[in-house]
């Protein structure tokens, strides 16, 4: 990391971080006025998957396991985790509270690798709906270590997809939360 030096590029460095974050924050504060909470991913998320698949958001935005409850469709009633990982890197985080179902948005697949000199924008590639008791019983058969990063098979990750492509999937996604979802697929 360069320190202040006196050199010229120092101060113009600095001078355009100080433009991008006021800017960044002016975003951040629009973000805010939609969603009702923090410009953050998980804040956002639960806002995005709460129009788009019917979920009654918990009061509480820490709730302990769960997002909320879906309205309506087969999960009526069932509790759900919602998840927003920037890139897909394999691992699902399960916490000691469990919801029926766990609902991930995701980037782009990625390699789990160190964070220097990449960018995690922020958009939705995918979207998996994990139940979570088979998920539990087949991770417990196979002897994985459940927690935070809970490592799953790539053959897990495809059972699991309902977006953009799906063998029908346990939601039977409408035309509506389709074009929903792809407002924010904003890698191609």
């Amino acid at each position: 990391m360069s320190r202040l030096t006196g050199h010229p590029e120092d101060s113009r460095d600095l001078q355009r971080l100080a433009d991008l974050i006021r800017a960044r924050n002016a975003n951040e504060t629009a973000i805010s006025r939609i969603t009702g909470g923090p410009a953050h991913p998980s804040h956002i998320a639960k806002y995005i998957a709460s129009r788009i698949f019917d979920i009654e958001l918990a009061r509480r935005a820490n709730n302990p396991g769960s997002s909320g409850r879906f309205r309506s469709g087969r999960f009526a009633g069932k509790s759900v985790n919602v998840k927003w990982y920037p890139k897909r890197q394999g691992t699902l985080d399960i916490g000691k509270f469990v919801p029926d179902v766990y609902l991930v948005l995701a980037g782009p697949k990625s390699a789990a690798a160190t964070s220097r000199g990449t960018v995690s924008p922020w958009g939705i590639r995918e979207v998996f709906l994990f139940e979570a008791k088979p998920l539990l019983a087949a991770l417990g058969e196979r002897c994985v270590k459940v927690g935070n990063a809970t490592g799953l098979r790539e053959e897990d990750w495809a059972r699991a997809r309902i977006y953009p492509a799906s063998n029908g999937g346990p939601l039977g996604l409408t035309a509506a939360q389709r074009c929903g979802l792809g407002l924010f697929d904003l890698f191609r």
